[in-house]
């Protein structure tokens, strides 16, 4: 049985939902850092299943850019995420406010 790409662009369908919802409903920082994450990784799923359907390669290399900028993402995100945790002791973003003096 050959997975043809309808079921490719609805599992990243429905990934990049639950990342949506996970930014959107989620209140610590973490969790949305790894949503944003799930949702870089549904759009990297639909760009190769396109790139492969098509027969052409620069999707999958424009996944590997996306990639990149995903590590740097994590990498800076994270930094100031133990910076405010060291300034506020919380990673809760309604407890966030860096605009108060």
């Amino acid at each position: 049985m050959e997975i043809t790409l309808n079921w490719y662009l609805a599992l990243s369908a429905v990934l990049f939902t639950i990342g949506v919802m996970g930014v959107l409903f989620r209140r610590n920082v973490i969790v949305i850092f790894m949503s944003v994450e799930l949702m870089l990784n549904a759009v990297n799923l639909t760009l190769v299943a396109l790139s492969q359907s098509m027969g052409d390669v620069s999707g999958q290399i424009l996944v590997f850019f996306v990639m990149s900028v995903a590590a740097a993402e994590a990498a800076v995100g994270l930094a100031i995420v133990i910076a405010i945790f060291r300034n506020k002791l919380t990673v809760d973003v309604s407890e966030i406010n860096l605009f108060k003096y």
